[in-house]
């Protein structure tokens, strides 16, 4: 059985992994379906979690996007016909309770607590559930947000493959594309076009192009190095192209979050400053390409 010590490390350390990734909480710039966010997450079998699971399914929920508020195992996934996706990460819950040890005979009613980790799926991790394991789809309001020609015609020019559905956005360096929201989630071109210029960040530094360390994993050192240079990458660009950046709250968040990092190396913000420069100029001499081409 697993070392308690060691799930109760694993609970903090998920915990402040969401903390110092800036997500206190995470306010994200696009419009989810903020009812059933508020729900408490359920089991395949459609029981409420309870107290700390409660928590860190919370934690999951606001750190990968999900709107749905049911999770399972790969097991149970399985037993429905579904299928978790290649390459999805499974969030951690807990079993706790009690067992008398059967080979102590001076203290028949001892009793000895326990807690377990085990892994969980999002539904919307998974493929080929049943249609009753996801809710109706929800409207969105119908006011389009704007379309910024400068900056479509920028990023289309970088030659990076851009898809809008669903609720996360993210670069995605396995098969190199930009994952977006849908449009019509986003509060305002500002938010859209603040998040697509970060995520272009991301595309910068893949190792066929700039070559940065994008293999940190999500809350540490490497991690919020990358985000800070995608974010100063956005800033710059933003700037470049006229474009308001990102106003939004999580923006002071992640700040707190760079500065208890590069404290410990005083020349890591000049440096992520530089890349963030590097990344700039590298994505505007794609649009001299293009146009070399168009010519």
């Amino acid at each position: 059985m697993q070392n308690i010590k060691d799930t109760y490390q694993r609970i903090t350390d998920t915990i402040i992994e969401q903390l110092e990734s800036g997500t206190k909480p995470w306010i994200r710039p696009w419009r989810g379906n903020t009812r059933r966010s508020s729900i408490i997450p359920r089991r395949a079998t459609g029981e409420a979690y309870r107290g700390i699971n409660v928590i860190m399914l919370w934690v999951a929920g606001q750190m990968f996007g999900y709107e749905e508020n049911m999770w399972m195992t790969y097991r149970q996934a399985q037993d429905l016909g579904g299928q978790v996706r290649k390459g999805e990460r499974g969030s951690l819950v807990v079993k706790y309770g009690t067992f008398t040890p059967k080979d102590d005979e001076d203290h028949e009613d001892r009793t000895i607590p326990y807690l377990k980790g085990y892994t969980v799926f999002n539904v919307e991790q998974i493929e080929d559930l049943p249609d009753r394991f996801h809710s109706p789809a929800e409207e969105l309001p119908s006011a389009p947000v704007p379309h910024i020609e400068t900056v479509e015609t920028f990023v289309k020019n970088t030659g990076a493959n851009v898809s809008y559905g669903g609720t996360k956005a993210c670069y995605r360096p396995s098969i190199d594309d930009i994952l977006m929201p849908d449009r019509d989630r986003f509060d305002s071109e500002v938010h859209l076009y603040s998040t697509l210029l970060h995520e272009l960040g991301h595309f910068s530094g893949a190792k066929h192009r700039l070559d940065r360390d994008l293999t940190g994993r999500f809350g540490n050192e490497a991690y919020a190095m990358e985000e800070c240079i995608a974010e100063c990458t956005a800033a710059f660009l933003c700037a470049d192209l006229g474009v308001d950046h990102d106003p939004r709250d999580n923006t002071a968040a992640y700040l707190a979050n760079w500065l208890t990092v590069l404290k410990n190396d005083k020349r890591a913000i000049v440096t992520a400053a530089a890349k963030a420069q590097s990344a700039a100029d590298y994505l505007h001499r794609l649009q001299a390409s293009k146009e070399c081409e168009a010519a």
